[in-house]
């Protein structure tokens, strides 16, 4: 990461080179994400004013802590950078073939130098799919943290680099997140195998795999109660545990630890532990538990969705 440079009177200048992670990996994926330049909801009548304590820096030349930039403007730029990191096709204008639409708030950007330099940064964002204004995901990613300065005190770089590096937590965390959950519901899109995730330098030859669920016939295991056939607890071993997924409705999208893994009814051939089960269907509120695997055994899980 290169060091941002730094303003004199004209505040500091936090900026982020060409690429976030120098050792990001190049290739793009085919998802187009138009993002839209994120508002400064702060209460504040100077949209470059971050905090007070500037006499105890040295080069900043005012009491106040002022960049550059408006704030909205930098916290777009990072969060464009780590999004462009991890990968994605990212356009802030709006060219009209994007698949998705992210824009966000800045709720709080704070960074005060006392005794001790107190950082506060809060940024909401959302993402939509254009075609059809759905809500794909919003969420709030706070960050706080506060360091001591050393008996030399600060200078511009000093606070330039830590409200970057404080930053750059924020922007990575929310493309983490949104990274998740495109990839759970849309893992054509990044030529991704149900149950897999995307890791540089690695070409995934054997993915997990569904077991299609046995035709029903009268007394068959359908997540009723009844004792599964001979058949079927055949796939559980002495290192794994199946895992068998019923929903009522059927046909709903099933999620293991964040990973999607196809439609219900599922049977999953699982490591032993607590898993995490989500199931979500068009028109129905999502349900999630928390379901525990035992090796050599069988586990039924049975989920409920209501309107």
């Amino acid at each position: 990461m290169s060091m941002p440079s730094f303003g004199g009177s004209d505040g500091i200048s936090v900026k982020e080179n060409t690429r976030a992670n120098p050792n990001a990996p190049l290739l793009k994926y085919g998802v187009r994400i138009h993002l839209v330049r994120y508002t400064d909801a702060r209460k504040t009548d100077n949209p470059r004013k971050i905090g007070i304590g500037g006499e105890n820096v040295s080069g900043m030349g005012s009491k106040d802590i002022v960049l550059d930039q408006d704030v909205a403007t930098i916290v777009t730029g990072s969060i464009r950078k780590h999004f462009d990191d991890a990968g994605y096709q990212i356009t802030e204008a709006d060219q009209g073939d994007a698949d998705f639409e992210l824009s966000g708030v800045v709720k709080d950007l704070t960074y005060n130098v006392k005794y001790r330099d107190e950082v506060s940064i809060s940024v909401e964002s959302t993402l939509k799919e254009v075609k059809t204004g759905k809500i794909v995901w919003s969420g709030i990613v706070v960050e706080k943290n506060d360091r001591f300065a050393g008996v030399s005190g600060n200078d511009t770089s000093d606070v330039a680099n830590y409200l970057k590096r404080e930053l750059g937590i924020v922007s990575g965390k929310t493309s983490e997140a949104v990274s998740a959950v495109l990839m759970a519901a849309y893992p054509k899109m990044f030529n991704l195998t149900p149950g897999t995730k995307p890791i540089p330098g690695v070409t995934v030859l054997v993915a997990p795999t569904t077991v299609p669920p046995p035709a029903a016939v009268p007394g068959q295991y359908m997540g009723n109660g009844a004792v599964p056939p001979p058949a079927l607890a055949a796939h559980a071993t002495a290192t794994t545990g199946l895992l068998l997924v019923n929903t009522n409705p059927q046909r709903a999208k099933v999620y293991l630890d964040d990973v999607y893994y196809g439609l219900s009814p599922l049977r999953l051939e699982m490591d032993p532990g607590i898993h995490s089960i989500s199931v979500k269907l068009e028109g129905y509120r999502m349900v999630t538990e928390k379901v525990s695997v035992r090796k050599g055994d069988n586990t039924d899980v049975e989920l409920n969705l209501e309107r």
